[in-house]
C-alpha cells in the first residue's frame, strides 16, 4: 500500500476538505481511503498500487485548489493492537 500526501493551497474550511475527497475518489478506482485537512493543507491518499497522479492534480485544480507538492511513501495498515508486535 501506499500513502500520498499532496500539500494543498486554497481549501478553507471543511467544505473545501470533502470536496477534494470527493474529485480523488471520483478520478481513482478501487474506493481509495481519501482524508483532506484545511488546517494543515494536505489531502492524504492511502490506496493499492501507483494511481494516476495526473489526474488526480487534474481534478484538485479544477475545484479552483493549487496542489504545490506531492510525496509518496509505504504504508503499512495497522490493525486494532498494531502496537504490539
Amino acid at each position: 500500500m501506499n500513502k500520498i500526501t499532496m500539500k494543498v493551497d486554497g481549501m478553507m474550511c471543511n467544505m473545501c476538505e470533502a470536496h477534494a475527497c470527493d474529485a480523488v475518489r471520483r478520478v481513482l478506482d478501487g474506493k481509495p481511503k481519501v482524508s483532506a485537512s484545511h488546517k494543515a493543507g494536505t489531502v492524504e491518499i492511502i490506496t493499492e498500487g501507483s494511481p494516476d497522479m495526473t489526474a488526480v492534480k487534474k481534478a484538485i485544480t479544477e475545484l479552483g485548489y493549487k496542489v504545490l507538492d506531492v510525496s509518496s511513501a509505504p504504508y503499512e495498515k495497522k490493525g486494532l493492537f498494531g502496537f504490539r508486535k
